[in-house]
């Protein structure tokens, strides 16, 4: 078995910093934004391009999330037997899908009420380390295929439905068709399907090849630019033309602003072929690009991408727990920041919110707020690498 030093990447741990910080913009404007509690950001027959950017800007975050997690395990294999790394993602798979359903859970709703439960990113990233446990046995060729053909051609699937409240509508939720799902007592909304993202994570897991000791820097580099721009232009050329890959077709619209976001406005739920391209694309070429690129800022953006966790968690209670005292200085109940199904549904919250510039001011009080605590943790976590359970968050 081949080894690789502990040392980390920055490049992969700013990248995934940076989405970080882009993920709690969508987090701060769901639980702040006058509008978000009126329509959703990417109905354009609502919105306004500011408000479709802040939106669409936090789409990285999920597919570089999953994409990331495989090379990752990559990476974690090349110090492990294959047995030893499937046994060790089938434990954080099973330990994400629990965070999920408990702690996180807890943070979004500010309850542990089971009448509703939301299966999102934490969930699908567990599903898809359980999946990648025995993925990883493939050849590679084989599983290379596999992952390629369903990316590219899950789109074919669209528009396969069932009867609603029928059994094969539910199981079908969980595979391909975000949708609410009755459970016995419990209304679970799937708004991660498994979908194709349990095939994005064994992308990012032969990603991790360009990672190892012995691959050229320089050739990496330009295989990320080549793949970047690859997946670029197959966007481009695709919905130039509405040809496939998304359900939503791009249309002109009154102004050149809003025909623009109708042009990028791809959907997420479960992401389509050419929102894969759109985000994972430009994340290649920042790979490429971070390696030659040393700053303050970087150095920053690495510290956060190196505890995803725990500023996971931490961010989504921040967040709420000022969202509830926003809410009690304007006139409303502690009690109305306590969530069923997701705060900007939450009907006693309609009238409560800020303007999109209070949205962008508090999220970079949570961020530059919240820096201080993921560099503590970090170097906590750095030297004491003998405490097992630190590698769960």
């Amino acid at each position: 078995m081949e080894t690789l030093p502990r040392k980390r990447i920055t490049s992969i741990d700013a990248l995934r910093g940076l989405v970080m910080i882009l993920m709690a913009l969508d987090h701060v404007r769901d639980y702040f934004h006058y509008e978000a509690f009126l329509f959703d950001p990417t109905d354009l027959t609502q919105s306004t391009p500011a408000i479709f950017w802040t939106r669409f800007v936090t789409h990285f975050c999920a597919p570089v999330f999953v994409l990331l997690a495989g090379t990752s395990a990559f990476l974690v294999g090349k110090r492990r037997s294959k047995k030893e790394l499937s046994i060790w993602l089938v434990k954080r798979g099973i330990w994400l899908i629990i965070a999920e359903l408990t702690i996180i859970k807890l943070a979004w709703m500010f309850k542990l009420d089971y009448s509703n439960v939301v299966l999102q990113v934490i969930w699908v990233l567990g599903i898809c380390m359980l999946v990648l446990s025995a993925y990883i046995y493939l050849p590679k060729k084989i599983g290379l295929t596999v992952a390629l053909l369903f990316v590219l051609g899950h789109n074919l699937f669209d528009n396969v439905s069932f009867a609603q409240g029928s059994v094969e509508s539910g199981i079908w939720a969980f595979f391909h068709q975000m949708n609410i799902v009755p459970i016995g007592a419990s209304n679970i909304f799937i708004g991660y399907p498994f979908i194709p993202w349990v095939f994005v994570m064994p992308l990012g897991y032969y990603l991790g090849e360009l990672y190892t000791t012995e691959f050229d820097a320089e050739k990496r580099q330009k295989l990320l630019f080549r793949l970047g721009f690859i997946c670029i232009a197959v966007f481009i050329a695709l919905r130039t033309f509405n040809l496939y890959g998304d359900p939503l077709l791009w249309s002109q619209l009154y102004s050149l602003g809003l025909t623009i976001a109708s042009f990028f406005n791809v959907s997420k739920y479960p992401p389509s072929l050419l929102y894969l391209c759109i985000t994972l694309g430009p994340s290649f070429i920042f790979l490429a690009l971070a390696e030659r690129w040393s700053s303050p800022l970087k150095e920053k953006l690495v510290v956060i991408g190196r505890v995803p966790m725990f500023y996971y968690i931490i961010h989504l209670y921040v967040i709420h727990a000022i969202a509830m005292i926003a809410a009690i200085s304007t006139g409303f109940k502690a009690s109305d920041m306590v969530i069923d199904l997701w705060v900007t549904l939450s009907q006693e919250l309609q009238g409560y919110g800020f303007s999109l510039p209070i949205v962008y001011v508090v999220w970079i009080i949570v961020v530059i707020g919240l820096y201080p605590i993921c560099a503590w943790y970090n170097n906590y976590k750095s030297n004491n690498r003998d405490k097992w359970w630190l590698s769960y968050l």
